[in-house]
């Protein structure tokens, strides 16, 4: 569970999950500091380390030779009622087009990116 708190700085927003870290911030055009990740930075953050993560995972556990992995992750809401997760996968390596192949088709099972592909629902816990 991720934790937020509020800043003294007008919209900064420090989270924790109890061992780290992070701030996230409104950015200086629409009213905050810029101190620290957009929230939807962080959607994208999430997605692209996900991806990152678990296709190295994938690479290791099958003795593929990956020596590094690139990713990049944008997400469009232009479209009304639709929210579009643009990726991009960078492997490096000395690897066939087969072993190519096969870690980016498993790059699509990370947890992230199938949790995103399911319907979404919000359920208000309580208030304390």
């Amino acid at each position: 569970m991720i934790k937020c708190s509020s800043a003294e700085a007008n919209f900064e927003t420090h989270f924790t999950d109890g061992k780290h870290q992070g701030v996230c911030d409104a950015p200086v055009e629409k009213g905050g500091g810029g101190a620290g990740f957009g929230p939807h930075e962080l959607l994208e953050a999430s997605l692209a380390g996900c991806l990152n993560i678990w296709t190295r995972k994938y690479a290791s556990e099958h003795q593929i030779p990956l020596a590094g992995i690139t990713t990049e992750v944008s997400l469009n809401r232009e479209v009304p009622g639709e929210a579009v997760f643009a990726y991009a996968i960078e492997l490096h390596g000395p690897l066939t087009e087969g072993q190519r192949q096969e870690l980016l088709l498993a790059a699509q099972s990370c947890p992230v990116h199938q949790t995103l592909s399911r319907k979404i629902s919000f359920q208000p816990m309580t208030a304390k």
